[in-house]
């Protein structure tokens, strides 16, 4: 297949504002601080420097060191978090959510974009150090967005209540997801392997935080993956200043609807609350509102003063939870954080969170779209190769993508374009005749004309589908391959499940994707896998 490469603006399945972003737009630089290029790295490292404290250091590292305690690190990770109490030491942060079994395809990309803009930078700036982060969402509580995956075109769900933050969430029940999965998985090596990670992930841990935290390290450790988990009262209590502040003068909203005519013409990806800030215990994650004097945990009968609410900040930090729009703040303010990757979504709302960040005097951190990929197995390729196609062919809307092909099947041409033209000067005559004769008759020429104009398009599109039909067994290739690689006529990537490939390609898949991807070359990959 020719092209392995398009450009993100190409690919037709980004956002006009994340096109404008990656264009870098004027209109959009007063919403981030520096756009992600080699050489902007050094200003935002001098910057971070000078407001990010080594007693913050000391913390998340001694954190780092507890929450690792029951797991096997590797010699690369635990480097990292030492490395972590070094003034020259810095993160490039990627965040997800706890998603059953990694979710998605893009779990994979998302930490593989961090983890190898991390060692570009190492060659760029030798006399630092950079350690790449992945940020558990173990505070989320949207449970049906993370509770299920798919494989080969079934969806395997875990049915469960959850009211909580989802990283508490008992992982009881998943041996029955496993005898799904496994039904499916058939044999080998490979498939032997995905099931005893399932296993050892989800049956041998109690709660899904820990349960992602071992399926992370498994998959990443050896490259210097450093996971944290921000639901921790030691971390909370350096956020407690940033929450009294949330609480008594609620600047947030205004800061983030500064943004707003900016954005204006495209669309707002989340809209702040008075007060962007959950209550959540082990069952319950719901928002703060102010009622005149009071503070009310939202659909529940705990109401606070003033006094009491400040004195639950400082007795259990840990109940006080961010929402998305002081999520981000809460992580930079924890790491000495250079840049944040995501995707499209994410890095819609992090544009409008500047203000928020000046306002409390927070660096912003530069913001990176992540790699995307299309992987290709080798067999598809020989289909794409034989059938003409290309991946910028792939990557276009299927009703065009058949019109394209008919025609460059057809001997014939069905652009009536010249007709449509001459016949418009046609009428263009008889109107001017019209106007020179009777204007009444103007009407009954615009009439003819939208008839025949009508009449030459339907002619055109009948011919087109006879055509098509002439082409029927080649264009229906097209179109399964199509569909083969766009599930539901959605990205690759956002549905497919890492396993279905693990399962064939085994650890190569990870050898490829660490190799190919780039993740300031702003590129969509298509990336061939090979059989060895």
């Amino acid at each position: 297949m020719a092209l392995s490469q398009i450009t993100f603006q190409n690919s037709g399945y980004f956002s006009k504002l994340m096109v404008d972003y990656l264009n870098q737009e004027d209109n959009l630089k007063s919403l981030y601080n520096r756009f992600p290029s080699i050489n902007n790295f050094e200003a935002q490292i001098n910057e971070k420097q000078q407001n990010y404290s080594l007693k913050t250091r000391e913390i998340v590292q001694r954190v780092l060191i507890k929450q690792y305690k029951e797991i096997d690190s590797t010699a690369s990770t635990r480097n990292n978090i030492n490395l972590l109490s070094e003034s020259n030491t810095y993160t490039i942060t990627t965040g997800h959510q706890l998603n059953l079994f990694t979710g998605p395809l893009y779990f994979l990309y998302k930490i593989i974009s961090t983890i190898n803009l991390t060692k570009e930078l190492k060659q760029k700036h030798p006399d630092c150090n950079f350690v790449p982060v992945y940020w558990m969402a173990t505070e989320d509580h949207d449970f049906e967005e993370i509770n299920h995956f798919t494989y080969e075109n079934k969806v395997i769900c875990w049915d469960k209540e959850s009211k909580g933050p989802v990283g508490r969430l008992s992982t009881e029940g998943l041996d029955k997801i496993l005898d799904a999965f496994q039904a499916h998985l058939g044999v080998g090596h490979n498939a032997l392997y995905i099931k005893d990670l399932f296993e050892k992930a989800y049956l041998q841990h109690s709660n899904l935080a820990d349960a992602t935290r071992y399926l992370a390290n498994e998959l990443f450790g050896a490259y210097g993956l450093v996971i944290l988990d921000g639901d921790c009262s030691d971390l909370k209590k350096v956020f407690v200043p940033y929450v009294k502040e949330e609480l008594l003068k609620q600047n947030s909203i205004s800061a983030v609807e500064h943004s707003f005519p900016i954005l204006k013409d495209y669309f707002i990806q989340v809209n702040p609350r008075d007060i962007n800030l959950f209550y959540i215990l082990d069952d319950m994650r719901e928002r703060i509102v102010k009622i005149n004097d009071t503070y009310k945990v939202n659909h529940t009968d705990i109401v606070f003063t003033e006094s009491e609410i400040l004195q639950e900040l400082d007795n259990h930090p840990e109940r006080f939870s961010p929402n998305v729009i002081l999520r981000p703040l809460y992580q930079e303010i924890l790491l000495p954080n250079l840049a944040y990757i995501g995707g499209g979504g994410e890095l819609a709302y992090w544009l409008e969170l500047k203000k928020v960040f000046e306002l409390h005097q927070v660096t912003f951190p530069m913001l990176l779209l992540r790699n995307s990929v299309l992987l290709v197995t080798e067999k598809q390729d020989q289909k794409a190769t034989r059938l003409n196609i290309n991946s910028q062919d792939l990557f276009t809307k299927q009703d065009v993508l058949i019109k394209q092909k008919t025609t460059e099947l057809s001997t014939n041409t069905f652009n009536f374009e010249q007709q449509r033209v001459f016949l418009k000067k046609q009428f263009d005559d008889l109107e001017q005749i019209a106007l020179n004769t009777d204007k009444s008759f103007i009407g009954a020429v615009k009439a003819q004309e939208k008839k025949q104009l009508k009449g030459l398009s339907n002619l055109e599109k009948r011919l087109q589908l006879a055509e098509q039909k002439k082409h029927g067994n080649e264009i229906e290739r097209i179109i399964h391959l199509q569909n083969e690689l766009f599930p539901n006529k959605n990205l690759q990537e956002r549905v497919v499940n890492f396993s279905e490939y693990y399962r064939e390609f085994g650890k190569e898949l990870l050898l490829v994707l660490f190799k190919e991807l780039h993740p300031l070359h702003q590129n969509f990959d298509v990336l061939i896998l090979k059989n060895r």
